[in-house]
């Protein structure tokens, strides 16, 4: 999913484009895993990890006039690379009734080791003399081989795929030691799950302080604005349209398998599970407000081939539900945008979804989407990305994206 922000950096910076090379950073973050639900303060024991880190660093200048950077006080985009020590952090199950049939075990489980490659997106918040108070947003992949298993790992219900998608966000300040260098500190989030294309799919979730050394010969001492005015932007709407192709496994065949199989049954706390396909389509009317922003509402059409998996345990239950593979929900969209990279969130509303027993257990009537996207202007402004599908923050479905959209007034 989700490098785009860091190679859309580098492709733009290779091209010629305003981008251009500004630096680079190296850090440490001692972190503590923290859990999300109450269930998982049970078996969450050692909490304590150590992230190394780096990043270079991509950035326009006031002598580029670039409208975007100006927009934005000149940000920074990045490639990064982390290394999270996680071998410390620690679970393990015990008796509980409301473990159903899970019978705990006698070890500790781990969580592992995740190497992380991301892009990230920072924005200066304040300039004052040697000081530069910047916010980070990052999104990348990451990769660990520890993971659940019933074997030697099986209270790693964190994670339960190699590869896992990773979301950060950081507050850090920086202050010039020379003329070239600079010490940084702040705090920084971290999130790894996978999106729920694999099981388990909890996540894992970390905070830590953080401290780096930062050569940065032209960031810290920006002026405020450009040296001369630039273009302005002019409101224009447009109809998007995209299409998604995903999918993922069910949280109702983890359950089955954790809680109600014996530990007779091959299948009890099995570490295989069947991955289903789905499919949407988006259709949204949106105003571009503004050179960064676009808001709208929209029209949003899944089709979910796992129907058939949830209505047979359904059944199996004795539970009478109705089901059908159609959802069908209204959604209020915001866009942000810096050139052809581009933020997409919506809320949306479900008017139509019959899903079982397990949906009306464990979802919301609401949904949330977030997806990241690279725009080619030159191919009539088609638009890839990847996004992910949640209800209250839960993961549901992860889909690749392909989108255009469909001028309806002047273009700026």
């Amino acid at each position: 999913m989700l490098i785009l922000l860091g190679v859309a950096a580098a492709v733009q910076a290779a091209s010629g484009d305003t981008l251009r090379i500004v630096g680079f950073t190296a850090y440490a973050n001692p972190t503590w895993q923290f859990p999300i639900g109450g269930p998982e303060k049970k078996w969450l024991r050692d909490t304590q990890a150590f992230v190394f880190g780096g990043e270079l660093h991509f950035g326009a200048l006031p002598c580029d006039s670039d409208a975007f950077a100006e927009d934005y006080n000149y940000p920074t985009l990045s490639l990064g690379a982390k290394l999270a020590l996680n071998n410390g952090v620690t679970m393990r199950r015990t008796a509980d009734p409301l473990w159903g049939k899970l019978v705990p075990v006698d070890y500790d489980s781990h969580l592992g080791d995740i190497f992380t490659l991301y892009g990230a997106f920072s924005r200066p918040l304040l300039r004052r003399g040697r000081w530069q108070v910047d916010y980070s947003l990052r999104a990348g992949v990451g990769y660990g081989p520890h993971i659940y298993n019933r074997t030697d790992n099986i209270d790693n219900e964190l994670i339960g795929s190699r590869f896992t998608i990773f979301f950060g966000a950081g507050l850090l300040a920086s202050c010039r030691i020379s003329s070239q260098w600079a010490l940084t500190a702040g705090v920084l989030y971290g999130h790894h799950s996978n999106g729920a294309l694999d099981r388990p799919n909890k996540g894992e979730n970390h905070v830590g302080p953080v401290v780096g050394l930062r050569y940065a010969p032209r960031q810290l001492d920006l002026p405020q604005r450009a040296p001369s005015p630039l273009r302005p932007f002019r409101r224009y709407w447009y109809a998007d349209l995209r299409l998604g192709f995903g999918g993922k496994t069910l949280l109702e065949d983890w359950q089955k398998t954790q809680y109600q199989t014996d530990p007779s049954d091959p299948d009890y706390r099995t570490d295989h599970f069947r991955f289903y396909t789905a499919y949407s389509l988006q259709a949204s009317l949106m105003c571009r407000y503004a050179r960064r922003w676009a808001s709208g509402l929209g029209l949003d059409v899944y089709y979910g081939s796992y129907y058939k998996r949830v209505r047979d345990l359904d059944r199996a239950a004795g539970e009478t539900c109705s089901h059908s593979p159609w959802s069908v929900g209204i959604s209020a969209k915001h866009e942000v945008y810096y050139h052809n990279l581009s933020l997409n969130m919506a809320l949306g509303l479900y008017l139509y979804r019959q899903m079982g027993a397990g949906a009306k257990a464990i979802e919301q009537p609401y949904y949330e989407r977030i997806g990241v996207y690279y725009t080619f202007p030159r191919l009539a402004g088609l638009r890839i990305g990847a996004s992910v599908n949640a209800h209250f923050a839960k993961a549901d479905i992860t889909e690749f994206i392909v989108g255009i959209p469909f001028r309806l007034s002047a273009a700026p």
